[in-house]
Protein backbone atom coordinates (compact mmCIF):
# COMPACT_ATOMS: atom_id res chain seq x y z
CA UNK A 1 0.00 0.00 0.00
CA UNK A 2 1.40 3.61 -0.78
CA UNK A 3 2.70 5.47 2.14
CA UNK A 4 0.48 8.72 1.49
CA UNK A 5 -2.63 5.63 1.54
CA UNK A 6 -1.20 4.21 4.39
CA UNK A 7 -0.67 7.03 6.69
CA UNK A 8 -4.25 8.44 5.77
CA UNK A 9 -6.09 4.91 6.87
CA UNK A 10 -3.72 5.04 9.96
CA UNK A 11 -5.19 8.49 11.04
CA UNK A 12 -8.60 7.49 10.56
CA UNK A 13 -8.38 4.72 12.85
CA UNK A 14 -5.81 5.22 15.58
CA UNK A 15 -5.79 9.70 14.46
CA UNK A 16 -7.78 10.69 18.12
CA UNK A 17 -4.82 8.64 20.12
CA UNK A 18 -2.51 11.60 18.56
CA UNK A 19 -2.36 15.09 20.46
CA UNK A 20 -4.23 17.70 18.70
CA UNK A 21 -1.49 19.10 16.95
CA UNK A 22 -0.30 16.02 15.11
CA UNK A 23 -3.53 14.84 14.68
CA UNK A 24 -3.87 18.30 12.41
CA UNK A 25 -0.70 18.21 10.64
CA UNK A 26 -1.27 14.52 9.88
CA UNK A 27 -4.60 15.64 8.22
CA UNK A 28 -3.52 18.64 6.46
CA UNK A 29 -0.61 17.01 4.93
CA UNK A 30 -1.78 13.68 4.30
CA UNK A 31 -4.98 14.58 3.26
CA UNK A 32 -5.76 17.91 2.34
CA UNK A 33 -2.26 18.00 0.31
CA UNK A 34 -0.78 20.96 2.01
CA UNK A 35 2.82 21.41 2.10
CA UNK A 36 4.86 21.86 5.47
CA UNK A 37 5.50 25.22 4.60
CA UNK A 38 1.66 26.38 4.08
CA UNK A 39 1.52 24.26 7.24
CA UNK A 40 3.85 25.94 9.60
CA UNK A 41 2.36 29.78 8.06
CA UNK A 42 -1.16 28.57 9.24
CA UNK A 43 -0.01 27.56 12.52
CA UNK A 44 2.99 30.52 12.76
CA UNK A 45 5.73 28.06 13.63
CA UNK A 46 8.37 26.60 11.94
CA UNK A 47 8.46 24.29 8.85
CA UNK A 48 10.58 22.02 11.14
CA UNK A 49 8.66 21.97 13.56
CA UNK A 50 5.74 20.70 11.74
CA UNK A 51 8.04 17.93 10.09
CA UNK A 52 8.92 17.07 13.69
CA UNK A 53 5.41 16.72 14.61
CA UNK A 54 4.55 14.96 11.67
CA UNK A 55 7.41 12.29 11.99
CA UNK A 56 6.07 11.86 15.85
CA UNK A 57 2.69 11.61 14.75
CA UNK A 58 3.30 8.86 12.08
CA UNK A 59 5.62 7.11 14.03
CA UNK A 60 2.81 6.53 16.66
CA UNK A 61 0.20 5.72 14.33
CA UNK A 62 2.95 2.46 12.96
CA UNK A 63 3.17 1.66 16.74
CA UNK A 64 -0.53 1.41 17.67
CA UNK A 65 -1.41 -0.40 14.11
CA UNK A 66 2.08 -2.93 14.93
CA UNK A 67 0.44 -3.53 18.41
CA UNK A 68 -3.17 -3.35 17.87
CA UNK A 69 -3.36 -4.54 14.16
CA UNK A 70 -6.89 -3.14 13.33
CA UNK A 71 -5.72 -2.15 9.68
CA UNK A 72 -4.30 -5.21 8.92
CA UNK A 73 -7.30 -7.18 10.07
CA UNK A 74 -9.66 -5.09 8.36
CA UNK A 75 -8.39 -5.89 5.13
CA UNK A 76 -7.97 -9.12 5.87
CA UNK A 77 -11.93 -8.68 6.34
CA UNK A 78 -12.61 -7.02 2.99
CA UNK A 79 -11.03 -9.16 1.49
CA UNK A 80 -13.08 -12.36 2.79
CA UNK A 81 -16.14 -10.46 2.54
CA UNK A 82 -14.68 -9.71 -1.34
CA UNK A 83 -14.65 -13.44 -1.95
CA UNK A 84 -17.99 -14.40 -0.07
CA UNK A 85 -19.77 -12.00 -2.19
CA UNK A 86 -18.43 -13.73 -5.24
CA UNK A 87 -19.21 -17.36 -4.37
CA UNK A 88 -22.67 -15.80 -3.71
CA UNK A 89 -22.84 -14.17 -7.13
CA UNK A 90 -21.93 -17.97 -8.44
CA UNK A 91 -24.22 -19.59 -6.02
CA UNK A 92 -27.37 -16.49 -7.12
CA UNK A 93 -26.39 -17.02 -10.95
CA UNK A 94 -26.70 -20.85 -11.25
CA UNK A 95 -29.85 -20.94 -8.86
CA UNK A 96 -33.21 -20.48 -10.85
CA UNK A 97 -35.34 -20.77 -7.22
CA UNK A 98 -36.52 -17.55 -6.38
CA UNK A 99 -36.78 -17.91 -2.80
CA UNK A 100 -33.08 -19.04 -2.49
CA UNK A 101 -32.14 -15.85 -4.48
CA UNK A 102 -33.78 -13.93 -2.22
CA UNK A 103 -31.93 -15.19 0.47
CA UNK A 104 -28.55 -14.55 -1.46
CA UNK A 105 -30.02 -11.18 -1.90
CA UNK A 106 -30.27 -10.49 1.31
CA UNK A 107 -27.02 -11.82 2.93
CA UNK A 108 -24.79 -9.90 0.01
CA UNK A 109 -26.40 -6.56 1.24
CA UNK A 110 -25.86 -7.37 4.69
CA UNK A 111 -22.18 -8.67 3.87
CA UNK A 112 -21.98 -5.07 1.60
CA UNK A 113 -22.75 -3.42 4.66
CA UNK A 114 -19.77 -4.31 6.39
CA UNK A 115 -17.27 -3.06 3.93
Amino acid sequence: MEKNIEISVLCEIYGKLLTDKQYEFLDDYYNNDLSLSEIAENNNITRQAVRDNIKKGENKLFEYEEKLGLMKKTLLQEEKIAIILSELNKIQDKSSDKQVAKILEHIKNELNCLV
